[in-house]
């Protein structure tokens, strides 16, 4: 037995002695990332130095930590995909990356992880990109506390910052993400968290679903982007403390969805959108806790909604606070504050006694005829949203919030 336990002491010490640091800088001996991938064993330590670093295509195709000392600049000069890991357990921390080649036949990125698990990118900056960090059929990996700064002018010509094709069990958490075409983009891409990361100023998304299921995303901002988040296709998102603001455009919202079933939309702050919420198709979806603030249709209903549940939000100043374009309502709104209420609460318990009907006549003739929008503050438009208030024809007669608050939810 004593043998036994000296042999596993020998062999455990001398695997641990075997992984090396590796360094890299201009004039080391090891002078390029590729040389020092190429000489290192598995689990090794590649240390790059501050400098400028003129590299790209360069494969991590064992496990490997690559870390850089004071953002050292690997330069692509537009000639292709800077690095791209092909192995599980690899780490890439602390590089900065600039100048990925542009094609319009193949999706070059600044870091590519393909086929790969267990991997971490953390603390890169990305500049000057085509797509920046894009996940191919990986999965349980993190991609964390990295900024991504393009300079996409039009979306046929750029890619998306970060990018999850087929990619499950992915941490995207504390990345900043700015001027690119879509900020964050999913595609087949399940069991995902995206949490902490601000996403402005995108040509189209700031966060993009498509046929994933399962994902969470919470506490992200998504401001002045083309639209704010697009969930398409996909079931059993959970949607919790966002903030959507000031996504505008003719066809801007904070949030599409579109066949969407089974989510939930709960403590989020819509304000100064075009639109804050936009829905298609979508079923058994519970909205709750969430303020509109300010924004020009609060939530847009546009057909083959049914089955959800807007529960206790608070609805402020919008110009329109609910559109819907069917005459059939088997959705519930309860509890929700409107900020446009005019009943009374004789008893004081917070409920009015008259029950809100959210949809205004107006709201319809502009779904139909948008150029009536310059006379949203005549006396004509209060008369005939009155006249639709007294004896619903365009709206179904059973949307109604029973309970209107008379007083802001606060959670």
């Amino acid at each position: 037995m004593k043998h036994i336990l000296a042999f596993l002491l020998i062999f455990f010490t001398t695997s641990i002695g075997f992984a090396q640091l590796i360094e890299v800088c201009e004039t080391c001996p090891i002078s390029k990332i590729k040389q020092a991938i190429a000489q290192a064993s598995n689990n090794d330590t590649i240390v790059v130095a501050k400098g400028n670093y003129k590299e790209y295509d360069i494969i991590v195709d064992k496990p490997l930590t690559i870390l850089g000392k004071d953002y050292p600049v690997i330069d692509g000069e537009l000639k292709g995909e800077i690095i791209t890991i092909k192995s599980d357990n690899v780490t890439i921390d602390g590089l900065f990356l600039i100048n990925v080649g542009m094609s319009y036949t193949e999706d070059f990125a600044a870091i590519r992880v393909k086929k790969s698990k267990n991997f971490v990118i953390q603390n890169v900056v990305l500049e000057k990109l085509f797509f920046g960090i894009y996940l191919e059929k990986s999965s349980y990996g993190k991609v964390f506390h990295n900024k991504i700064i393009g300079d996409a002018v039009q979306e046929y010509s750029s890619g998306n910052g970060i990018q999850l094709w087929h990619s499950n069990h992915i941490g995207i958490e504390q990345n900043h993400v700015q001027n690119v075409r879509d900020g964050i983009y999913l595609e087949f891409s399940d069991d995902c968290t995206i949490k902490n990361n601000f996403s402005a100023e995108n040509l189209r998304y700031g966060l993009h679903f498509m046929f994933s299921n399962d994902d969470i995303y919470q506490d992200n901002t998504f401001e002045n982007n083309g639209a704010g988040v697009a969930v398409m296709f996909s079931k059993n998102i959970k949607m919790y403390n966002n903030i959507f603001k000031e996504n505008w455009g003719t066809a801007s919202y904070g949030l599409l969805l579109k066949e969407i079933n089974d989510a939930e939309i709960i403590g989020n702050t819509f304000e100064e959108n075009t639109i804050g919420i936009n829905t298609e198709g979508s079923n058994r979806v519970v909205y709750k806790n969430n303020d509109f603030i300010g924004n020009g249709w609060a939530i847009k209903v546009r057909g083959a909604c049914y089955a959800n549940q807007f529960i206790e939000n608070n609805f402020l100043y919008n110009s329109f606070d609910i559109a819907y374009n069917s005459k059939v309502n088997d959705n519930v709104f309860n509890n929700n504050y409107w900020s446009n209420y005019t009943g009374y609460d004789l008893d004081k318990d917070g409920i009015g006694d008259v029950p809100y009907r959210p949809v205004k006549l107006f709201s319809y003739i502009v779904n139909r005829t948008p150029e009536t929008i310059i006379l949203l503050r005549s006396l004509f438009i209060d008369i005939i949203d009155f006249s639709e208030k007294v004896s619903p024809v365009f709206t179904p007669d059973n949307l109604l919030d029973n309970n209107p608050l008379t007083r802001r939810n606060t959670w």
